[in-house]
């Protein structure tokens, strides 16, 4: 049997776990496995609580595991786990585009009978298709509300539905509207609303075989013409910290794109202004089309690098864990947006206005897929080029040219 304190060892130096009893012990012993939980920070204690109501509803489990939570974000237990499957932990949460090389190292088990038709039957379909590969399911869904949409000053902004109308109220008022534009996952937002796609194909272990990608297209120059005038509006601004654009003493916003994260900060310091919607319409030479975006969602897996009884209970915690009931806690607790389709049906997250504002942009949201590793970078540094008004007096044969380039080089990294 593998030992946990191997990995408590070897994540010391990512991690301050403060945990009590971390090793698994040996069959015969006397003593209880340890089952290991890894989710955001910010849950811990809620986790931790939650974890113990499990318990107390399986008595079986309870006389064999005992549950132990620890910090890890989302977007860094991936990257821990493939370090080291067997040193990972039990139960974790992960964001959805890290699935696939999760499923390539063998690191989830994927759920079985009635455990995976409770997923499907369950949850919204946008989380159940981004917790699988192919025909199979691989992980529980855990929230829907990893997107983006607009935040804005009521008093700034009279219309939130048009992008140039937007720009405009701001410039009108010193304020702008705030975008992490050097960002692909945000920078998509102008090339779907133009009609383009980026989407993956991979084979059962997770690697990604095909790019399809029409960012060169007609659409595509659209996209990036909207790009550039509103860089040249004079009040459409980079940032990537939004709140505190928001922040009366200092700050400069009148509109923002971000996420559910950002909703308590950013009423905190609008109040009564308080504004929220789905992003707006760009203007295009074929007329105002809806910005798009990426609809983004938290997964829980299993470990599958255990013995049989320590998968089998870590299937059950994770099923509990995002479980209507705790998924509509984890709401009241942190405002977290539940996947589960009846905690979406509850009074209280029907009428949050940032989450009744990402379901209205999810309707123009594709799922993020797991992206090529050229993907991140390279758009990274056309969102700079943009930014920095590169293009600005480009041909349209000139900017066709560099979209060209930028399409063959995210779709060349695949696996042959």
């Amino acid at each position: 049997m593998k030992k946990k304190w191997i990995r408590m060892l070897c994540l010391v130096a990512v991690i301050v776990l403060c945990l009590t009893g971390c090793g698994k012990k040996n069959d015969g012993d006397g003593r209880k496995e340890v089952l290991l939980v890894w989710v955001a920070e910010e849950m811990v204690e809620f986790t931790r609580r939650e974890c113990a109501r499990f318990l107390e509803q399986h008595a079986d489990i309870a006389a064999q595991f005992t549950i132990e939570v620890a910090a890890m974000g989302e977007g860094e237990a991936a990257t821990q786990m493939l370090t080291d499957v067997e040193a990972g932990a039990d139960v974790y949460a992960f964001a959805q585009d890290q699935l696939g090389r999760l499923v390539q190292a063998g690191a989830l088990s994927a759920p079985r009978g009635n455990l995976l038709t409770a997923i499907r039957e369950g949850n919204d379909e946008g989380s159940v298709s981004a917790a699988g590969v192919g025909d199979t399911v691989y992980a529980y869904p855990l929230t829907s509300d990893n997107g983006y949409f607009l935040y804005y000053d009521k008093s700034v902004v009279k219309d939130p539905s048009s992008l140039d109308r937007i720009l405009s109220d701001c410039k009108a008022a010193g304020k702008s509207l705030y975008m992490d534009n050097q960002s692909g996952w945000y920078l998509v937002s102008f090339f779907f609303g133009a009609g383009c796609s980026y989407t993956t194909e991979s084979n059962n272990r997770g690697e990604i075989t095909k790019v399809n990608c029409d960012f060169n297209s007609s659409a595509g120059l659209q996209a990036m013409k909207a790009m550039i005038a509103a860089g040249k509006s004079g009040a459409f601004a980079y940032s990537n910290s939004f709140a505190s654009q928001f922040n009366p003493d200092g700050g400069k916003a009148g509109a923002a794109i971000s996420g559910t994260w950002d909703a308590a900060a950013i009423k905190n310091y609008l109040g009564e202004n308080y504004g929220v919607a789905k992003l707006p319409e760009m203007t295009t030479d074929y007329g105002a089309r809806q910005m798009g975006a990426w609809g983004g969602f938290k997964l829980m897996g299993v470990n599958p690098t255990q013995s049989d009884a320590a998968v089998t209970a870590s299937h059950k915690l994770a099923a509990f864990l995002t479980s209507e009931t705790v998924q509509l806690a984890r709401y009241e607790a942190k405002g977290w947006g539940p996947s589960n389709k009846k905690a979406q049906e509850n009074e209280a997250v029907k009428a949050d206005e940032a989450l009744a504002a990402l379901r209205a942009q999810l309707e123009f949201s594709p799922a993020q897929p797991q992206c090529s590793a050229n993907f991140w970078a390279k758009m990274e540094a056309f969102g700079t080029e943009i930014n920095a008004g590169t293009y600005n007096a480009y041909s349209d044969a000139e900017l066709q040219k560099v979209l060209d380039e930028l399409n063959a080089y995210l779709t060349a990294d695949v696996v042959k």
